[in-house]
């Protein structure tokens, strides 16, 4: 089992993530984001943003491989 916190996967909060597997790590992040979003968390909307900000500058695949490799490294 592997763990990473919100803010390891681009979020702004110290939650932890645990799982076997990075792509079910990304879906825990993906909830956890999506209840931020719908509370209307000031840091988290900003992080949110930020990632917004990579898709659109087509860098998101290379930062999401950066981070699968950091939990394959864990």
């Amino acid at each position: 089992m592997k763990s990473m916190t919100c803010t390891q996967l681009g979020g702004a909060c110290e939650q932890v993530f645990s799982s076997e597997t990075f792509d079910d790590l990304a879906v825990q992040s993906q909830q956890h984001a999506k209840e931020m979003f719908g509370a209307n968390d000031g840091p988290h909307l900003v992080a949110m943003k930020n990632m917004m900000e990579l898709m659109k500058s087509g860098e998101l695949d290379a930062w999401m491989v950066a981070r699968k490799a950091e939990f394959e490294a864990l």
